[in-house]
């Protein structure tokens, strides 16, 4: 990809340029969390976004997107937006970075990624991450911080791609380390590193290559449920509640209302339980609280389907140690937590299973947890 990327650069630019590159990502436990000021527990991947970028003495941005095969000239001001999605993600990421007394003049670039599209792995996160770096290296002396960086991608989300996301995404692509996974406490900032480097088990996507859209706004919905019952405990998120409060008012809520807040509480005390078990080296309660939450997401949150909830069940056929849906829902990926020497025929039968139920293979990611935004 780096050797692409610079030979496409030489041949639209005369500059030399300088490499960047900033990761997808996956969270291991922890979904649903972030807007009830719970934990997550993400981690940077070896998928990447790279881009080769160089100063060009103007006030114009002109960006080479290789896998999308278009390029995209935009000035630098807030009417220069660009009308391709792609493009308005970098040209926000310029905005963002002014709008807080950076500095960003024109360059020329031209970027790449093997991050899966629509797998869940947050390309557009990647893609933020690597242009922030690369914009506080080259103009701004790395004097914006890097929890800084991760803002920017987010509010480039918000004001300039319509997706009102949480911090996760951009924040484990900016400090991602290799070999550590990252506890977020969504409600203070505050993170903390946790070495994941196993040496019997990998982690393993398995794509189901499926995404059901729904009439209603399902995400919504279920804050709404969050946010009721918080409401009703007289506290500001659910991440102050336990069960025993909750079990207090069951007859006043709904039922759906009480299966959602369940599922949030008990998710919060399992990403807790995962720190433990990690640093112990203990995977197997790892692996055992990933089910847990599978079959709350399934259950008691309903944003399963029935093709991750078949893959779910073929893991625990195979004696794969953890399985659970990874992300919003509906469709998308597992993330498996997989004994080294039983991946190969976990594999093998999950996409054959899969292909025979359904007429089409999954995808088969195996991912190691890697370095966020850099500099190469």
């Amino acid at each position: 990809m780096k050797e692409q990327i610079l030979s496409e650069f030489g041949k639209r630019f005369s500059e030399s340029p300088v490499l960047y590159a900033s990761a997808g990502r996956i969270n291991l436990i922890g979904e649903h969390t972030d807007y009830n000021g719970g934990f997550v527990f993400p981690g940077a991947i070896d998928k990447a976004i790279m881009a080769a970028i160089a100063p060009n003495d103007s006030d114009r941005v002109n960006v080479f997107s290789i896998d999308i095969d278009e390029e995209v000239s935009f000035g630098l001001r807030e009417e220069d937006a660009p009308t391709q999605s792609w493009a308005r993600y970098i040209f926000g990421v310029c905005r963002e970075v002014q709008k807080r007394g950076g500095v960003v003049k024109g360059f020329n670039a031209v970027f790449a990624g093997n991050v899966p599209l629509g797998a869940g792995l947050s390309s557009s996160a990647a893609l933020e991450s690597c242009f922030a770096y690369a914009l506080n290296d080259l103009y701004n002396e790395n004097r914006i911080d890097k929890f800084e960086l991760a803002r920017i991608g987010q509010s480039t989300e918000h004001n300039y791609c319509g997706v009102n996301c949480g911090i996760m995404d951009q924040f484990a692509s900016v400090m991602g380390q290799k070999g550590k996974l990252m506890r977020l406490d969504c409600r203070s900032m505050e993170f903390e590193y946790f070495p994941f480097a196993p040496e019997e088990y990998e982690l393993v996507l398995i794509d189901s290559r499926v995404k059901h859209e729904l009439a209603d706004s399902p995400y919504n919905k279920r804050r709404q449920s969050c946010e009721r019952v918080a409401a009703r405990l007289g506290i500001e998120t659910l991440r102050d509640a336990d069960m025993e409060k909750l079990e207090a008012i069951r007859d006043e809520i709904s039922a759906e209302d009480y299966s959602r807040a369940k599922f949030v509480i008990e998710e919060k005390e399992r990403v807790l339980a995962v720190c433990e078990a990690l640093n112990r080296d203990d995977y197997e309660t790892v692996g055992k609280k990933m089910y847990e939450t599978h079959q709350g997401l399934s259950k008691d949150y309903e944003v399963s389907c029935e093709e991750l909830d078949f893959l779910n069940d073929v893991a625990k056929e195979c004696g794969v140690t953890g399985s659970r849906i990874m992300g919003g829902g509906f469709g998308g990926c597992t993330i498996n937590l997989v004994r080294k020497d039983l991946t190969e025929r976990f594999t093998a039968t999950a996409t054959e299973r899969f292909n025979a139920r359904y007429g089409h293979k999954p995808q088969i990611y195996p991912v190691v947890i890697s370095d966020g935004a850099r500099k190469l």
